[in-house]
Formats: C-alpha cells, sequence, structure tokens
C-alpha cells in the first residue's frame, strides 16, 4: 500500500478536486490518503470529513500540534502503507511522478526516492521569480554544508519507505523546515536513496502559506541541527 500524507491548512477549495485527483489517477495502485487538518480557520475539517466520509481510502486527521511539522509527524504514526509520499493540498506536485515514485521504490529496493525540479529533464511550470532564486541559492548552499549534489531539499514531494520515516522519529521542525529535516537526515543516515527529476506547477486555487521571512530562522535551526547530527554520526563511525 502507498500513504499520501497530504498537510491541508485552509484548503476548503481544493478538497473535491483532491479526491477526484487521486481516485481518477490512482486506479491501478492500493493507496490511503492521510489528509491533516492543520488548525484551519475556514470549512477544511468539517467539509473533508463530509467530502471522505464515504471513501475507505481516504482519511482525515485533525493536528494538535500547530505547525505543519506536527501535521506531517501525525500523518507519518498513523501511515500503514509499505511507502509514503508527502504532497501539498495544492496539486502541484504530477500524479505521473507519483506513479514513477512508487514504482522506482520498490523495484530497485530503494528506502527514499528524492524528486528535483533542476536537474535535466525535470519540468517547472509558474514558479515565482523571486522565491525561485532565493530557492536555488539556498538549495546550492545546503549542498555545498553537507557535501552532496542532492539540489531540492526545499520541496515536500518526495517518497519514503514508511518504516525509514518511522525510524526518523521525532522530527523537531515545525514548519516548512520539515522539508529540508527529513531528506538531510535520509542522507547523512546513508539511506540508499535515488534523485529523478520531476514536474511542478504553480497552485491554481488558495494561496500559498509559505512566508519566506517568517521561516528564515527555522530554516537555519534545522540546519544547524542536521548539520550537528551529521558530524556526531560520523564521530560514532
Amino acid at each position: 500500500m502507498l500513504s499520501i500524507i497530504i498537510p491541508a491548512r485552509n484548503e476548503s477549495d481544493s478538497l473535491e478536486d483532491i479526491l477526484k485527483y487521486f481516485e481518477e489517477n490512482l486506479l491501478n495502485v492500493d493507496f490511503e490518503v492521510l489528509l491533516i487538518n492543520d488548525f484551519s480557520d475556514d470549512e477544511t475539517l468539517s467539509k473533508a470529513k463530509k467530502i471522505f466520509q464515504l471513501k475507505n481510502r481516504f482519511k482525515v486527521f485533525d493536528n494538535q500540534k500547530k505547525g505543519l511539522g506536527g501535521a506531517i509527524s501525525l500523518g507519518i504514526k498513523n501511515a500503514i502503507g509499505d511507502n509514503t509520499v508527502i504532497m501539498m493540498a495544492d496539486m502541484s506536485d504530477d500524479i505521473g511522478d507519483l506513479k514513477k515514485y512508487n514504482d522506482l521504490i520498490d523495484r530497485e529496493n530503494l528506502d527514499a526516492v528524492l524528486g528535483s525540479r533542476f536537474i535535466k529533464g525535470s519540468e517547472v511550470i509558474n514558479y515565482p521569480f523571486r522565491k525561485l532564486i532565493l530557492n536555488r541559492i539556498f538549495n546550492l548552499f545546503v549542498s555545498l554544508i553537507f557535501w552532496n549534489s542532492y539540489n531540492d531539499y526545499t520541496n515536500a514531494f518526495k517518497i519514503y519507505k514508511t518504516k525509514i520515516l518511522k525510524d526518523l522519529m521525532p522530527l523537531v521542525s515545525e514548519s516548512f523546515n520539515i522539508f529540508l529535516e527529513i531528506p538531510l537526515k535520509v542522507i547523512s543516515r546513508k539511506y540508499n536513496f535515488k534523485i529523478i527529476p520531476i514536474k511542478w506547477k504553480g497552485r491554481k486555487k488558495g494561496k500559498a502559506k509559505f512566508k519566506i521571512k517568517e521561516l528564515r530562522s527555522k530554516y537555519l535551526f534545522t540546519l544547524i541541527y542536521c548539520f550537528i547530527e551529521k558530524n556526531l554520526l560520523n564521530i560514532k563511525k
């Protein structure tokens, strides 16, 4: 089974599209969708319960630890699939790439597949220019600090063996920086992973929740935390 974790904050307008997106495109895949309401102040929670109540593949959880990190951790704890993928409610990620992920991680017996939007074969549509520049600078900095070639840490859309994610717990990041923490730990702990090109397109509904100014200190915290862990692991060896 494939577990799909979708954190949702004020995404009431996207819920029916999410249902349709997976039901119509994963016909031959055994999957579950874990939608995690992250302290929405609109109708996301009540509407999700109503829309998904008769759908056995769709489960709704209400995050009790405010922040995206808490939502992702809650999803991981409740995932029962062999593989777990994290996708955002804006449906910016490509369902074809999801199928590739799920096939590749099993076929090559990998611990993780890390997609990149910025290598040969990838495709990016409607990425805000300022955000793109900051993204590339930050990811280059991370690659240099951790001395590896991966260049898209900050995108949520990656797939992992569920047991690997559970082994990484507890996750300490509270917000979007959790998407940096997870792949950094996978790479630093030398799990078996592969990097592939993926597609990405800007959201059509709702508003982006990512606020660069508010998250700078959180990303710095995660970098320092993961850097210390990496060096401690090397010392133990």
